[in-house]
């Protein structure tokens, strides 16, 4: 059963201070759990992308090349705002080709060069004019779209959910977890309704960040 599932949220030591997996014991574990394919999705930052492409092609895993955003309530330029979900959500991206990751090095480019307060964040405009290639995820508890769930306020979970559609069409989904945490739980049947109405269909992840549970 191990082979019908592949982690498309998953941190490496490239999550500075966050992530323990180290590239080549993460690869040669997904191997041995039968796994064909593999994701990153670093804290705003692509730092570990060529290492995890090269040990991946190296042991027949294919790698999928992603980060976790941080994306900000407003615009990237201001240093001030803080918004109701604070100065940034999270947000998760994959590149589908070769353009999708030309994209996210603009993307993560522009987070730490324009964007960069606490946090090297996007905002929806750059995301909106640099989305070709990629798939994006809604995210974690963290992300805008949990959040709104988490604050009891599901009309602006779908209207996020929708301005994501908006833009990545077929290339979005409705991201879902169980790993333990209580209001992550909670977040999933209200997702699962937005999922639903919306005709966005869910993807499983984990938000790894450990390659063994000891």
């Amino acid at each position: 059963m191990a082979k019908c599932f592949c982690h498309l949220h998953l941190h490496t030591h490239y999550s500075l201070l966050d992530g323990f997996n180290r590239i080549p014991p993460l690869v040669k574990r997904t191997k041995e759990l039968g796994m064909t394919a593999v994701a990153i999705t670093d804290h705003g930052n692509l730092y570990g992308a060529i290492e995890f492409y090269t040990e991946c092609k190296s042991s027949g895993i294919k790698p999928i090349i992603g980060y976790e955003a941080y994306l900000a309530p407003g615009s990237r330029f201001d240093r001030d705002s803080k918004g109701e979900l604070g100065f940034s959500t999270h947000l998760t991206l994959l590149a589908k080709n070769e353009q999708g990751f030309s994209n996210l090095i603009k993307l993560s480019s522009a987070a730490y060069l324009e964007g960069f307060y606490r946090n090297p964040r996007i905002d929806k405009e750059i995301l909106e004019a640099h989305h070709e290639g990629i798939m994006c995820l809604s995210g974690c508890l963290a992300s805008e779209f949990n959040q709104y769930i988490v604050k009891e306020k599901p009309q602006e979970a779908e209207r996020t959910a929708k301005w994501f559609r908006k833009v990545f069409g077929e290339d979005f989904y409705i991201e879902i977890q169980n790993n333990g945490i209580g209001a992550q739980d909670l977040c999933t049947p209200v997702a699962a309704d937005i999922s639903e109405a919306l005709g966005v269909p869910l993807v499983a992840t984990a938000d790894a960040h450990y390659l063994c549970a000891d």
